[in-house]
């Protein structure tokens, strides 16, 4: 259960080291770039061209950095390019934000919004008409968005609503004081408006999912489970290189995306077949529900705004990953530029996922079944009263798969009773606004290469009559989609609907393209209105699917600048020029995620609720890849410690 930490550059895509980050901040300063009022709000690595990748590896990079600078008194923000290999300044730019947008949120601000709600005279007069003492009141920092509220164009805006906290060890999501928001300027320390529909009612029910007194006396009942690897795990670790199985791919992380998988390839005969070159899921937003004004402005960006691969926590073994464990480390710099290492931010290990396949043929006389197992990739982050888990499984057939793990705490409201449509009671007199929880998958893919092509494909029924006789057949329809206006889709589930990405330069024994298909799950995308403000900012979120032609700047699907961005950014700047997309590099962005209605079992915490996609090779192999699994070999396969395999029985 070793933990590996960043320690050499051995690879252009190594992950960043201490000495990097320290030498960032030197340089900066050596430039005059900093002050005492600047902070580092992202620091990330510039990847190198993949086209230098390609198919000879090499060592021999120039290691730059993308450093977002700061400035807490001036509304100033800079874009600059560090090179640590020569140790200068590449580019500097220095945004506008009124047309740009703001740097995401930074963590001092977060105590900032509820100090200067303290100091407010309308905000402690609203909390005094409610009987409330200032001191016992904690505020939620929340992204502003863009509305048509007065004199907030160009400001740097939060949003807070409030809780009342018993005790030192309250959860207060349990007491929302309902009916009341401050609007603060956190560059100007002022508050700008405070908006107070007057009191409502506070739910008293405690949310201590920790304290015996909520949860009643603890079970008895469960016997231990152990999950041991005696010769230890399948997998080699190099650096951040990952070989497991056939698969081998890079482990990398971002202070923004959190986790990323780099390289990823499957082994096939004497060569390594590149199937994705950099996945990560590049956005995410969580836009709520309800129209109450209090409320109404509700939404958040958690990658773009908050950055959720600095929040990563540190997993435990026994808790967080059961199992033979491996941890990865991940540096990444504070807010001051000084190096920061989040430990244990990134855990793998492999799991027995049942049945891999299994026949028995009676003509033959034959009975053989395989064990399936997958490689597990995973992080956790918390953002505010959630928690996300990213898991990347890879699987011995070559199936790719992605889940997000959503759990925590929902976030909260006074509910007014009765039928109310926008939000559930969870509690008494407790509500949870109705909600979604949407994802943006960025994959660079690279089936067999860097020139690939995709097709929509679903079912077709078939009419009956000459051909079909007794009305039996259906067949599948295909449909290439050609330019970046076209690929723009909406999954359906009523038709099986599903993505090819192809490589139309590389052919299987059977003649037609390699491929790898994108099977979505279909849950709803964003039902704000077409017109909102949401709809603006989070347009990736409107489709299911959108594929661009590869562009190393086109990283985030709502742009690179979120926080108090008006909107236009990202996906539908990227495709308005209609690039081609047959036999190009491309980026297939997929959107999913949930819709949360919460329920009564989702309070005091939230059992985990799921969602992801699947890629699963459609004629990328020219037979079942897994065919040379091993029968396994252990005493709980059958009696006498013998293999998976049948001379009159088998047991599975």
């Amino acid at each position: 259960m070793p933990t590996l930490s960043p320690a050499r550059i051995d690879h252009p895509l190594s992950l960043p080291t201490v000495e990097e980050i320290a030498s960032l901040r030197e340089i900066l300063e050596a430039a005059d770039a900093l002050t005492e009022q600047t902070r580092f709000v992202y620091v990330g690595l510039e990847e190198p061209d993949k086209s230098t990748l390609y198919p000879a590896e090499t060592n021999e990079t120039d290691r730059r950095f993308r450093v977002l600078l700061h400035d807490i008194s001036s509304p100033n923000a800079v874009d600059v390019v560090v090179s640590v290999t020569r140790r200068s300044v590449i580019s500097s730019v220095t945004l506008d934000a009124t047309r740009d947008g703001q740097m995401p949120v930074l963590d001092e601000e977060f105590e900032l919004v509820e100090q200067v709600l303290s100091a407010d005279e309308r905000w402690l007069a609203a909390l005094a008409a409610r009987g409330l003492d200032v001191a016992d009141v904690r505020v939620a920092p929340l992204s502003a968005g863009v509305f048509d509220y007065p004199g907030e164009t160009g400001k740097r805006i939060l949003r807070g609503l409030a809780f009342r906290q018993d005790h030192p060890k309250d959860h207060a999501w349990a007491h929302p004081i309902d009916g009341l928001v401050g609007f603060v300027d956190v560059m100007n320390r002022t508050v700008t408006d405070v908006l107070d529909l007057g009191a409502v009612p506070i739910p008293e029910e405690s949310g201590n999912f920790d304290d015996l007194a909520v949860t009643g006396p603890l079970r008895t009942t469960q016997k231990p489970i152990e999950i041991t690897q005696p010769e230890g795990p399948s997998f080699v670790v190099d650096g951040n290189r990952v070989d497991w199985e056939k698969w081998s791919f890079r482990v990398g992380f971002d202070a923004r995306e959190g986790l990323v998988l780099h390289q990823l390839g499957f082994a096939d005969g004497d060569r390594v077949r590149p199937i994705i070159h950099r996945a990560s899921i590049a956005e995410m937003v969580v836009p709520y529900g309800d129209p109450s004004p209090v409320r109404s402005w509700q939404n958040y960006f958690d990658t773009g705004e908050y950055m959720v691969g600095r929040y990563a926590n540190a997993l435990e073994l026994g808790c967080d990953c059961v199992g033979d464990i491996t941890y990865f480390d991940a540096v990444i710099a504070d807010e001051f530029g000084s190096p920061k290492t989040l430990k244990n931010a990134v855990c793998m290990h492999e799991e027995d996922f049942g049945v891999l396949w299994k026949h028995t043929d009676l003509w033959a006389g034959s009975a053989e079944t395989r064990r399936q197992r997958r490689l597990v990739v995973s992080f956790f982050t918390t953002i505010g009263n959630y928690d996300y888990g990213f898991f990347w499984y890879l699987y011995l057939d070559g199936t790719i798969e992605f889940e997000v793990k959503a759990t925590g705490v929902v976030f909260t409201s006074g509910h007014p009773g009765g039928d109310y449509p926008y939000a559930s009671e969870i509690a008494p007199g407790l509500g949870a606004p109705y909600h979604q929880h949407l994802f943006s998958a960025r994959l660079d893919m690279m089936i067999d290469g860097d020139r690939n092509s995709v097709e929509e494909v679903q079912t077709k029924r078939v009419k009956m009559g000459p051909g079909n006789l007794h009305g039996n057949a259906f067949t599948l329809e295909r449909t290439p989609l050609t330019k970046e206006s076209e690929a723009q889709r909406l999954a359906d589930n009523s038709v099986g609907r599903v993505w090819h990405i192809s490589n139309p330069n590389k052919l299987n024994r059977l003649g037609k393209p390699v491929a790898y298909a994108l099977h979505p799950e279909g849950q709803p995308i964003l039902l704000a209105d077409d017109d909102s403000s949401i709809a603006a900012r989070a347009t990736f979120a409107t489709k299911h699917l959108w594929v661009t032609q590869f562009d190393e700047k086109e990283r985030y699907a709502a742009g690179d600048f979120v926080n108090q961005h008006a909107g236009g950014a990202g996906l539908p700047s990227f495709v308005a020029g209609d690039r081609d997309l047959e036999n190009e590099d491309l980026v297939v962005w997929h959107t999913f995620g949930l819709t949360h209605f919460p329920r009564p079992e989702d309070w005091p915490i939230m059992p985990v609720d799921y969602t992801g996609f699947t890629l699963k090779p459609n004629g990328f192999f020219d037979r079942n890849p897994s065919l040379d699994v091993p029968r396994t070999t252990s005493k709980h396969c059958s009696t006498g410690g013998s293999s998976c395999h049948s001379d009159g029985g088998t047991h599975v």
